[in-house]
């Protein structure tokens, strides 16, 4: 069995914009095939969305990190997260579509599953209803803790270690 790529995480700079659009539209593709609009409309559409997200991102959540996720040092996704007092809030995680599938998620969300277990914060992202990595996530430990819109609210308490006495 031959190891898995290296995955590593850097901070996302202004030249990564691009790949972050792209990254973004791969994630609406299901949803933007369903509609009858010309390509360039969709790119067009899409790059907006894309940017408006962008921004709300770097205006609301201060202090968050925005990490790009290489794999074997490319370009493969992203990893957003904010961090609280008592809790940890993954506000984005994708990958592009070879990536997926291929164990590269739970590569990218061991580390913050171990640190809410080390801080005792409460792990949460939200999901769209629909969403198939819905299933993923609850045999990670999340739980549906609220629903906002289209969205659950998942959360995963943090595992409770025993105080070795």
């Amino acid at each position: 069995m031959s190891a898995s790529p290296p995955l590593t995480f850097r901070p996302i700079q202004e030249s990564d914009l691009p790949f972050l659009a792209e990254l973004y539209a791969s994630t609406r593709a299901e949803e933007m095939a369903q509609v009858a609009w010309e390509p360039a409309d969709v790119r067009a559409f899409l790059l907006e969305q894309f940017q408006l997200q962008h921004q709300h991102y770097q205006t609301h959540y201060t202090g968050a990190s925005f990490d790009l996720v290489l794999v074997d040092g490319a370009p493969a996704g992203r990893l957003y997260v904010a961090r609280w007092p008592a809790e940890i809030r993954v506000m984005d995680i994708a990958l592009l579509p070879p990536f997926k599938g291929r164990g590269f998620g739970r590569r990218m969300m061991e580390p913050l599953l171990e640190e809410a277990d080390r801080t005792g914060c409460t792990l949460s992202l939200h999901v769209e209803q629909n969403n198939r990595v819905l299933a993923w996530y609850r045999r990670l430990g999340f739980v549906e803790a609220g629903v906002h819109g289209i969205y659950f609210r998942l959360e995963r308490r943090p595992a409770i270690r025993e105080v070795a006495s």
